[in-house]
């Protein structure tokens, strides 16, 4: 075979690879959901956003919570019977409100125990998420967030803050008007956290911690440990099945040209030091 055959047949097979891998992970993810939904007897539902590359240009894409994932997830909650359990793994930087809202409400509303597991973060409309939870299961360095409103670029709850601090004579109309909607979007996320938490805990309980969420007393960004959690009141668990850490495995991030975290990807233990043998030197 000449030099071009071979070079034909080299290209191929580089432009399938990466077509052929992903049908490998695929089918993993499958066979790992089917064992995973064996094991604890439940439905089992992954929302997992992972920065994306566009296939022809190469730019990132980051992946958010939006309509097509609150009708993917509505459908599979739907195909569940009601004495069923809902297993959700969450991982995302958050999204849109109206769709994190719809999953949400899907999910309280289901009979069966709903158990949303945590095994990196899930920040703004994936913690409202997990306020609709039974259960929490976060690993020990997982994080949550707040729920506080954003209009565009700007916090609800910063927007509000300019008709404290400048007379109304000094504000110019459209920020007025982004007020009296950051008051409305505040107002209104609120009382989705309140409806969510209301009939497993005291009213009281409930409006502390949806004041602490949605009201903007942290910046958006920041991290809800484990302990902040429990201390907000919320039933969180550290005790994070093994396979959900294999299944995080089979949703790589895009791979780039050099890795930016390299370890050997072995389970590490401290050896046992090696005694002194009276005659050698080992």
């Amino acid at each position: 075979m000449d030099l071009i055959g071979l070079f034909w047949i080299f290209l191929i097979i580089s432009s399938l690879q990466p077509v052929i891998r992903q049908k490998m992970l695929e089918t993993g993810r499958l066979r790992l959901l089917e064992r995973i939904e064996q094991q604890r007897q439940s439905r089992v539902i992954v929302l997992i956003h992972r920065q994306e590359t566009l296939s022809l240009l190469g730019f990132p894409l980051v992946r958010y919570i939006d309509i097509d994932d609150s009708e993917a997830v509505l459908r599979a909650i739907k195909m569940t019977d009601r004495d069923v359990p809902i297993d959700l793994v969450l991982h995302t930087p958050g999204g849109l409100v109206l769709a994190a809202e719809q999953i949400a409400s899907a999910l309280r509303k289901h009979p069966a125990k709903v158990t949303v597991f945590v095994p990196h973060y899930a920040m703004s409309g994936g913690t409202l998420i997990a306020l609709a939870a039974d259960e929490i299961v976060m690993d020990e360095n997982a994080v949550l967030g707040p729920v506080d409103p954003q209009l565009g670029q700007q916090p609800a709850a910063s927007i509000l803050k300019v008709l404290e601090r400048k007379p109304i004579s000094e504000i110019d109309d459209e920020t007025l008007i982004m007020a009296d909607i950051a008051e409305k979007a505040i107002r209104q996320v609120k009382a989705t956290v309140i409806e969510l938490l209301a009939d497993r805990m005291g009213a009281e309980q409930a409006e502390h911690i949806a004041t602490m969420l949605a009201t903007g007393v942290w910046t958006h960004d920041y991290p809800i440990s484990v302990r902040e959690a429990r201390e907000l009141g919320l039933t969180v668990s550290t005790d994070m099945p093994p396979l959900i850490y294999q299944l995080m495995g089979l949703y790589p991030q895009t791979a780039q040209r050099r890795p930016s975290v390299e370890y050997i990807p072995l389970p590490r233990s401290r050896e046992p030091e090696r005694r002194q043998v009276r005659g050698s030197p080992w």
